[in-house]
């Protein structure tokens, strides 16, 4: 268990309670920002401050105005000001991240991109998208198909989830195995930089070496660098057919090892999902969807390609997985029946937030090799605690969602809650993984990022964000651990 000092880490208050350096933004910088976007983007009024006081966590605090740009032009603009005032910028997508990277943790100016969601190019030549962050992950999807293209990340969230959000975070999904994360699809950015100034990266070409990858250095930097206005999405020709097969285990330990036995036999599905019994439970006691719920675990597996070659490759998954301890295979006969088997996957998350008042949705990847014991390690920290912990995930990968259920009205249950986090994050790493496959550190795991990284890493990182952000003006409070007790500039 990693704690500081004799005190557990407050991983559901978002770790220590401390008090802002920043002063609130000035009644003339609140002002100019009126002035430059008019009142109905540069929002003040207490319900509308409340609106974007959370994201897709129990996390809570109010910005100082929040502002709605339309152009790069107006994000400069915002920025430059925000500069000049040393205000804190909290860049904000659609607000679904699980880590708390959207919450004004400082106060400051909430710097919403959700205006900026136009499809500005779809180049069906080149096969790849030029899009405004503000554009819904969905949306791109379903244009891409129209044009007989495929954009793969698939998080979850997708209906709501912008790309700008996506880039941020390096958000994944289930497709992962195949086809990757949404870092593998981002050719190019443009981004603001944090005294104002716009930074091109990349380009529509595939190759490119020249210089420092600074495009990959902003994904995954959850806005504490720059801020994003434009992104070269690559897209990939769209598959020819996908079938889905749902695998019913009773012990789960065969179907953590189904992954390595499926890949050894030459077969690359599409993705390889993991229900543990608990998450099977759950989604069943509120979606009523027919899964087994004496089984441990269960498995969907796609595959996606030529239609004959599906036919092959799911017979063979059929056989391995009977061979290897499944009890019953389920083999949609076409897209609709794999829609129906695909759909308690994507209930998942709803369905556990039901069951209890508040859900901790954490976010481990681990070697596959070690997916066995993590999974065997969340089900035992689980019992320590006396804690409803269910697993589910993109098991293909490695990435794993154990969602702690409790309420956080109950400071007992959550002093429980604060110490199985831990020891979920101290197994992740003992097992030779990570922190965070696809939510990011944010304000909830950003106290452990020693655990994770090395002192040198550790140090390098936060030189990289003074370079960038030498007044500390971007996303103040998130990813680096607290120094002390107040946020430092």
């Amino acid at each position: 268990m990693t704690s500081e000092g004799n005190t557990v880490i407050d991983v559901v208050g978002g770790g220590p309670q401390f008090t802002s350096a920043y002063p609130p933004l000035s009644q003339h910088g609140k002002q100019q920002l009126v002035a430059l976007l008019g009142p109905e983007r540069a929002l003040t009024s207490g319900e509308d401050l409340q609106a974007y006081a959370y994201d897709g966590t129990f996390l809570e605090r109010r910005p100082d105005i929040v502002v709605l740009p339309e152009t790069t032009e107006e994000v400069v603009n915002i920025v430059r000001l925000a500069a000049a005032e040393r205000a804190p910028l909290v860049i904000r997508g659609a607000g679904s991240g699980l880590a708390g990277g959207a919450i004004a943790l400082a106060g400051g100016i909430v710097l919403g991109l959700s205006r900026m969601n136009r499809i500005l190019e779809l180049d069906t030549v080149n096969m790849l998208a030029r899009v405004q962050p503000g554009v819904v992950t969905g949306d791109l999807q379903a244009e891409a198909l129209r044009h007989g293209l495929f954009y793969p990340p698939d998080p979850a969230s997708q209906r709501q989830s912008t790309i700008g959000g996506n880039v941020a975070m390096c958000a994944g999904g289930p497709h992962g195995l195949k086809y990757g994360v949404t870092k593998d699809y981002v050719l190019g950015l443009e981004a603001v930089a944090a005294d104002g100034r716009v930074l091109h990266t990349g380009g529509k070409m595939i190759k490119n070496v020249t210089g420092y990858n600074l495009t990959q250095l902003l994904v995954g930097s959850e806005g504490t660098l720059a801020i994003i206005t434009e992104i070269i999405m690559r897209l990939l020709p769209k598959p020819l057919a996908a079938r889905t097969a749902m695998a019913i285990f009773p012990r789960i330990d065969d179907a953590s090892r189904m992954i390595t036995i499926i890949l050894n036999a030459g077969i690359v599905p599409a993705t390889i999902e993991i229900m543990d019994q608990a998450s099977i439970r759950c989604v069943e006691e509120v979606q009523h969807a027919g899964l087994p719920v004496e089984a441990e675990a269960i498995l969907l597996i796609e595959c996606d390609g030529d239609p004959s070659a599906i036919e092959v490759e799911l017979r063979e998954v059929e056989r391995l997985c009977k061979e290897h301890g499944a009890a019953e295979i389920r083999v949609a006969k076409d897209a609709e029946e794999s829609a129906k088997l695909w759909h308690a996957r994507r209930v998942v998350s709803s369905s556990l937030a039901r069951i209890r008042p508040t859900k901790l949705g954490e976010d481990i990847s681990v070697p596959r090799s070690a997916i066995p014991d993590a999974l065997q390690a969340v089900r035992a920290i689980a019992a320590k605690f006396n804690l409803l912990i269910p697993v589910y995930g993109h098991i293909s990968d490695g990435n794993l969602h154990p969602n702690i259920l409790f309420d956080r009205h109950d400071p007992e249950e959550v002093e429980r809650v604060n110490r199985a986090a831990a020891e979920i994050f101290d197994a992740a790493v003992r097992l030779g993984g990570t922190l965070t496959g696809e939510h990011g550190i944010g304000m909830l795991k950003k106290e452990f990022l020693a655990m994770a990284l090395d002192p040198v890493e550790l140090e390098l990182m936060r030189r990289i964000k003074d370079a960038f952000d030498p007044h500390g003006i971007l996303n103040p409070g998130k990813i680096f651990p607290t120094p002390n007790p107040t946020l430092d500039r």
